[in-house]
């Protein structure tokens, strides 16, 4: 006689709902174990979700579009796998239950990594001999993002440990040889018959937990906690980002979870009324990118200030003919005349980090403010363009970039950025590079200040600049004499122009 078996959404990490998109199987489909079922999206990736254990599809109980949390019903099964085979029928009727225990090695196996072929283990937490429980951290790997804890997926004494400190592993490499005491139960009598419905539910639990296990990991590599401590988390109400860990490579620990709520319960008045809004697609992608960059790339940043009166005299003279121009476009173009000065400017890092790309065309970068959050298009061939070429494409663009029609392509291939915030106001700010970029401009309000010119104070425009560059490819005398030259070419920039 067939069962029925609910399949419910494992831990998907860190997001409460995620977007179900696809649903790749229909009512009444035969599904073998580890078949995909649906497929998942959120602001990071797609994940596909996978069958705990084998089963006819009866019904499904979300669609696309809907959005799903950990231990919500995706569909359930009619599973069969419950039927005692002949052999087992026609087997001595005589025999008798009998239960013993069993010494069992079970091999404890590096789980699916996401992305990472091999991974570092940067520590071992467990010793040989040692009795460990489930969801226990055995050891740590370190990944060019973050650290993670493997957790043991069975309770038992450790046997044997196949890796150390240094080594690289990846999916499916042999962490260690777990002791497990287990129960066995002969299987002829009337009794059993009753039974394999609850051993199929048991083990059939089991699976979804190593593929919620699976899954977890696959989505959460930036998490600095454990999977126990994670779900703790989720349990408490917690948001890990807001939590200082205390473990080793500023992991958090159990104790400075329970630390946290113990402080948040201590404040005692309930906190003043706020709103949750969600972050835009390209605020999410940005602000992780961003991170990403200011997280690894060592910046330095330096400053400086323009005397733009020539500038500014020649675009009051266009605009009078009907020509206006903004500053930007003068900018750009000293920008590739220093550049060309200074070729290691334009150039980006190899994978390997040992090798230097410069780039032989000059493509810029220009961040943009959209109501959705900041994008960057790029101008291509800026040398080769006039300044009104220039100005008319930076319109066009930058009215599509507000009403999000930038195609991909059209954010891809710059050489070097420039973030002017100059239309909106300040004096100073750091920019933060672009990676795989080596450097950024960034561009403040034009100021009037009183200049000394030999005899006396006059009001000068004067322009506010600021270089970030990657201290691991340019030093601080290079970045000192770009934007020195920088600023001889736009205080002259007739020159260029004529």
């Amino acid at each position: 006689m067939a069962t029925e078996k609910k399949v419910i959404l494992p831990d998907i990490g860190d997001f409460d709902a995620v977007e179900v998109i696809e649903i790749l199987v229909s009512i009444g489909d035969i599904v073998e174990e580890n078949n995909s079922l649906i497929t998942l999206e959120n602001d990071k990736a797609t994940m596909e979700i996978p069958a705990p254990f084998p089963g006819k599809v009866k019904d499904i109980a979300i669609k696309v579009g809907d959005k799903v949390s950990q231990g919500e019903l995706i569909l359930t099964f009619e599973d069969s796998s419950n039927l005692i085979n002949k052999e087992e029928e026609n087997s001595d009727p005589e025999s008798t239950k009998t239960a013993e225990k069993k010494s069992v090695v079970v091999e404890i196996l590096v789980p699916d990594l996401g992305d990472f072929d091999k991974v570092e283990v940067i520590e071992v937490l467990v010793s040989e001999g040692d009795e460990i429980v489930k969801e226990q951290g055995i050891i740590t790997l370190e990944s060019d993002k973050a650290s993670m804890e493997i957790p043991s997926t069975s309770n038992g004494k450790i046997k044997r440990i196949a890796i150390k400190t240094g080594d690289k592993v990846g999916l499916g490499d042999l962490i260690l040889e777990l002791e497990t005491i287990t129960s066995e139960t002969s299987n002829t009598n009337k009794q059993e018959k009753e039974s394999p419905a609850v051993s199929t539910d048991s083990s059939s639990e089991a699976k979804q937990e190593e593929s919620a296990e699976k899954i977890s990991l696959n989505t959460s590599d930036d998490s600095h906690a454990s999977p126990s401590i994670r779900k703790l988390a989720r349990e408490l109400g917690v948001s890990l980002s807001n939590i200082k860990g205390t473990g080793p490579k500023g992991r958090i620990l159990e104790t400075d979870l329970k630390g946290y709520v113990k402080k948040i319960v201590a404040g005692g008045s309930s906190p003043e009324e706020v709103e949750s809004i969600p972050l835009s697609r390209i605020k999410k992608i940005s602000g992780k990118h961003l991170s990403h960059c200011w997280e690894t790339i060592p910046h330095v940043t330096q400053f400086d200030e323009v005397n733009i009166e020539q500038m500014e005299r020649f675009r009051k003279h266009q605009k009078e003919r009907g020509i206006k121009l903004t500053p930007l476009v003068f900018i750009m173009k000293a920008v590739v005349q220093v550049l060309k000065q200074h070729p290691n400017f334009n150039s980006s890092l190899d994978e390997s980090g040992e090798n230097l790309l410069v780039k032989k065309y000059f493509n810029l970068g220009v961040a943009m403010d959209t109501p959705e959050g900041l994008v960057v298009p790029v101008i291509r061939d800026v040398g080769k363009k006039s300044l009104v070429e220039l100005a008319d494409e930076l319109a066009e663009i930058s009215t599509r970039a507000r009403e999000g029609q930038l195609d991909r392509s059209e954010m891809q291939g710059a050489g070097f950025t420039i973030s002017s915030l100059g239309g909106i106001g300040g004096t100073h700010f750091t920019p933060i590079i672009n990676s795989p970029e080596v450097a950024i401009l960034g561009v403040s309000r034009t100021q009037i200040k009183p200049i000394w010119n030999g005899e006396s104070f006059e009001p000068t425009a004067t322009l506010p600049i600021a270089l970030s560059y990657d201290h691991r490819v340019i030093d601080g005398a290079q970045g000192a004499r770009f934007i020195a030259d920088l600023n001889q070419v736009l205080k002259n920039i007739m020159e260029i122009l004529l």
